[in-house]
């Protein structure tokens, strides 16, 4: 009897033994779900955190070479270069004798550069979209009268454009209306900015009498041609006389230069910053009722230059 008790008790222990362990095999199983799907959510999210600083840094080089665009602008000290002058059309481009390039001024960090064309075909220029241009009131960029004197020896006057440059190196939006009387939308870029120093002349020192253009203002004042030009130490000044007594001052390349003379029509000794381009100068007249300063150009030519 005790041995049949024994027994009994060994048989009831192994059916408890055996459903428990099923319980745990269950939890087990359940646990293991469980786990898979946390290691599969945080696999998940480690990709979002690792995916999602990778679609900035793809833009940094873009925003570095602005910042470094902007530097190279602001760093750009005021003063007269030549630039390169880019456009997208054949049929809009800088005179052939300018060798695609134009006069950039920088002046109080803003930036100018006078273009010279092929002819009088383009009327106006407009800093932006031609949509933009066509609007009532909206103030259009007007010409000059540029000469300019072609290999053999041929001169004629075409247009010639002071165009503000936002950036350099970078394109912006120039549009242009022609004899048409349509606008039309070009991109255009200056680069290259080299500086213009008057102490590269190539003139040997001595006074030379030069043939000069000159342009702008409402073409009753003008100043004399031939001009005196002396060269010392590399460097050129010209003795340039109006055909008026009502200049007070000139401005080149932000200096401004007072009448050597206090009687006749009024005499100037300025520098020559370059020679065979057009050269941006400033004249204050006393002859309308307040003082006006006007815009002018004047090209001095080399080929023209006879020493004294």
């Amino acid at each position: 009897m005790k041995k049949n008790i024994i027994i009994a008790i060994a048989l009831l222990s192994v059916t408890l033994s055996g459903g428990c362990g099923n319980n745990n095999n269950a939890q087990e199983s359940d646990s293991a779900v469980d786990v898979t799907v946390e290691e599969d959510t945080e696999e998940s999210s480690e990709i979002v955190t690792e995916t999602l600083p990778e679609e900035p840094t793809e833009e940094e080089p873009e925003s570095d070479e602005t910042d470094k665009q902007n530097q190279d602008t602001a760093e750009l000290a005021d003063g007269i270069y030549t630039a390169e002058f880019t456009t997208d059309s054949s049929m809009f481009r800088v005179n052939e004798t300018c060798e695609g390039k134009g006069t950039l001024t920088v002046e109080n960090g803003e930036m100018t550069i006078h273009i010279t064309l092929g002819s009088k075909k383009i009327l106006n220029l407009y800093p932006g979209l031609a949509e933009d241009a066509s609007e009532e009131g909206t103030e259009l960029l007007l010409p000059t009268e540029d000469t300019v004197t072609y290999s053999d020896g041929m001169t004629e006057e075409v247009y010639g454009f002071d165009v503000p440059v936002p950036m350099l190196e970078t394109e912006f939006d120039l549009a242009l209306i022609g004899t048409k009387g349509k606008w039309y939308d070009h991109k255009v870029s200056v680069s290259n900015p080299v500086p213009l120093e008057n102490d590269e002349v190539s003139l040997e020192d001595g006074t030379y009498s030069m043939g000069i253009t000159f342009a702008g203002g409402s073409g009753k004042a003008e100043i004399l041609s031939p001009v005196s030009v002396t060269v010392a130490g590399g460097k050129a000044m010209a003795t340039v006389q109006w055909n008026s007594p009502n200049y007070d001052y000139m401005i080149v390349n932000g200096e401004k230069y007072l009448p050597v003379n206090t009687e006749g029509d009024s005499i100037f000794e300025i520098p020559v910053l370059i020679f065979d381009e057009p050269m941006d100068i400033i004249g204050d007249t006393v002859a309308m009722s307040k003082p006006h300063e006007i815009e002018y150009t004047l090209t001095f030519h080399l080929d023209t230059a006879v020493k004294e």
